[in-house]
């Protein structure tokens, strides 16, 4: 009884921090104060970079860019057949870090997280049908973000950023609201498309409060990514075979409904860390603490010489 309230105790300080880790980077990410109170777009020098999660270049007060979208304006411009920028820069994040960003760096997995805490009647992890709705993400990824830009193209030979300009709730929520609503002429300008975006995000949102992450489970293209990165980044999961008593007590508090001692760097796990809280062997071990403890008994055992 003690343990599992120490156990629970423990939960909810991670939760807290993962929180506020989340919190800080979308404030530092979308800072630009002037840009909200003007209603106009962030053009400095540092647009011109990524930050790591989905963040809508046209937000208001965003810094830099979004790495879908940087992708996306690569693969329909006529200018530009590879940006090594853009998929360097995801190689980087996935090799390092995998979906840890999407668990502790992106602003939409924050605002879903948010949602999911909203008192709801028969909350549950996942959509009906998951199994296979999980893999919807790579198709969007394929279709939406690689093969429509850059095939799709008119007599200019320019394409558009479909997954964006068709799909995309984060842009919608980030951008397009707070443009849309603080500038009149646009406002004006606004029609069918803006219309079915609105609906998607209405959509996300109220599936968000009953539903765990629908948005990173079954659309979201970057974590589509990332996910591919997990078994080989530098921070991943590993579990010691010899003390897991596969309980069952990782997937239980799972928000993304993994079997994490059969699979603990599945392309589904955003790296949140619940599944290592609760762990009543500790047998769930993330490679920073592997090295953290080897490099402490490498100086024990240099000091013992």
């Amino acid at each position: 009884m003690d343990n599992r309230g120490s156990k629970g105790g423990k939960l909810a300080r991670t939760r807290r921090l993962r929180l506020f880790c989340q919190a800080a980077w979308f404030a530092l990410t979308n800072g630009y104060a002037a840009g909200f109170l003007e209603k106009k777009i962030y053009t400095g020098k540092l647009k011109s970079l990524c930050v790591p999660g989905l963040n809508c270049y046209s937000c208001p007060g965003a810094l830099a860019g979004c790495p879908i979208g940087s992708l996306q304006a690569v693969l329909s411009s006529s200018s530009f057949a590879v940006s090594c920028y853009v998929l360097g820069f995801l190689m980087m994040f996935g090799t390092l870090l995998g979906r840890f960003i999407c668990g502790w760096l992106c602003p939409f997995g924050l605002v879903q997280d948010l949602l999911h805490k909203i008192p709801f009647p028969g909350k549950k992890k996942n959509l009906p049908g998951h199994r296979f709705l999980k893999y919807m993400k790579y198709v969007v990824l394929l279709l939406f973000v690689i093969l429509l830009p850059s095939l799709a193209v008119g007599v200019t030979g320019n394409g558009n950023p479909w997954f964006c300009k068709y799909i995309c709730p984060s842009g919608t929520l980030m951008g397009g609201l707070p443009l849309g609503l603080g500038n009149p002429m646009l406002r004006s300008a606004l029609g069918k498309l803006f219309s079915w975006k609105v609906f998607l995000l209405l959509l996300t949102v109220v599936l968000s409060v009953k539903y765990y992450r629908p948005f990173c489970k079954y659309v979201c293209p970057l974590g589509a990514i990332y996910g591919l990165f997990n078994p080989v980044s530098l921070y991943r999961f590993r579990i010691e075979e010899k003390t897991c008593i596969q309980c069952g007590a990782c997937q239980k508090v799972c928000g993304m409904d993994i079997r994490v001692w059969e699979t603990p760097n599945s392309a589904e796990c955003i790296r949140c860390g619940d599944c290592r809280t609760v762990c009543p062997t500790g047998s769930i071990r993330s490679t920073m603490e592997r090295m953290r403890e080897e490099g402490r008994m490498q100086k024990e055992s240099q000091g013992g010489v």
